[in-house]
């Protein structure tokens, strides 16, 4: 990489840290930043994910406070996130990299409409009565959104959040604190099996974990006065350009 090339890697680190922390679909960011200097598909989307990790940790210890009698819960759903990100991750790496281009290809259309109506399922979701545990569906959904990450990471924050919305019976911040660290094990995980089995590019790594840090904790301080619809098209706008760079590349 060119030092312009590392300083856009990194600032979308920092952009990619702070949306996942408040939304939840930061490699929307991180991820077509990879692809654009020049790293193949399944490179970028491992060495991003393992990248996002400390960002990940670092939005947790922001949210800390909203994470107050949460534990039996998240010891509850940790295993599913964790079962679920290991089947993910080994689908990544046993299916072709043609599989891999046109199946991600999807799953970022997919998430930039989660996205986008992200404002709409909240709405709907504020007027429904809700349970005081998940159950097994929302064993079941952890499971299948732990998949989801474990392939391709983003929108699973925001496929998390519509699940505890639903089925639990709780604030949103909370529900964004349990979210946040749900999505940390499902990427820590993947990120263990992608460094023990997979082609990293740690300096890609490296600079992605600066820059999510930084945005980690600038997500959970500030997250919530950021102009939503604004990140949204910005959100939605990368999406596009990575759809486009994946399908044309």
């Amino acid at each position: 990489m060119t030092p312009w090339e590392m300083v856009a890697v990194v600032a979308a680190g920092v952009a990619g840290g702070a949306i996942n922390t408040v939304v939840g679909s930061g490699s929307l960011i991180t991820f077509p930043t990879l692809l654009a200097v020049g790293l193949p598909p399944i490179t970028a989307n491992v060495s991003n994910n393992i990248g996002l990790v400390p960002g990940g940790l670092a939005g947790v210890a922001g949210y800390r406070a909203e994470l107050a009698g949460q534990r039996a819960r998240l010891l509850r759903l940790a295993p599913a996130s964790v079962a679920g990100a290991l089947a993910g991750g080994v689908l990544l790496l046993t299916l072709p990299e043609r599989t891999f281009t046109a199946v991600v290809a999807v799953l970022i259309a997919i998430s930039c409409a989660l996205v986008v109506i992200q404002p709409r399922l909240s709405a709907l979701l504020a007027a429904r009565p809700r349970l005081e545990h998940g159950g097994p569906w929302l064993w079941l959904g952890a499971l299948a959104a732990g998949a989801y990450g474990g392939y391709f990471g983003a929108g699973q924050g925001i496929l998390l959040i519509g699940l505890l919305g639903i089925l639990l019976n709780d604030g949103l911040q909370r529900l964004n604190a349990a979210k946040n660290v749900l999505v940390v094990l499902v990427n820590g995980t993947a990120a263990i099996l992608y460094t023990l089995v997979a082609d990293v590019d740690w300096l890609a790594v490296l600079l992605v974990a600066l820059g999510s840090i930084g945005g980690g904790f600038l997500g959970a301080r500030f997250g919530r006065r950021l102009p939503a619809p604004m990140l949204r098209v910005v959100i939605v706008c990368i999406g596009v350009i990575a759809i486009t760079q994946l399908l044309t590349g």
